[in-house]
């Protein structure tokens, strides 16, 4: 059985040079994530990009190997996702953030319940 639903993607765009206190802050929104629940994320790390600035970031010459791009990608319905945002504008607020629909499917293993059931 498949669960289809309509969800929210959250992209957030960060460097490694990125902080949050002692930690990187891809770090700390992720655990901050983790802890309010959301339903699932992924960090993917760039090879090569720039920014605003348009300072290049690159892995070909090793001595430019710093600061490469992040993104950081949350997937959980609306309502979460835009009560994060809260989160977010308080821990990054100068990060580019982009938020799009999706929709979400979910196998379910036969014997399970379903995810309104309350039982």
């Amino acid at each position: 059985m498949r669960i289809d639903s309509v969800g929210t993607r959250l992209v957030v765009y960060l460097s490694e040079d990125d902080r949050s206190g002692h930690h990187g802050l891809d770090e700390a929104l992720l655990k901050r994530a983790r802890d309010d629940g959301l339903g699932g994320a992924t960090l993917w790390r760039g090879i090569e990009g720039y920014s605003s600035a348009g300072n290049l970031r690159t892995s070909r010459f090793p001595d430019m190997g710093t600061g490469l791009p992040l993104v950081l990608e949350f997937i959980d319905a609306p309502e979460r996702i835009d009560a994060f945002l809260t989160v977010l504008t308080a821990l990054a607020p100068g990060s580019l953030v982009t938020r799009e629909s999706v929709k979400m499917s979910r196998g379910v293993p036969h014997d399970s319940a379903p995810l309104d059931d309350p039982a």
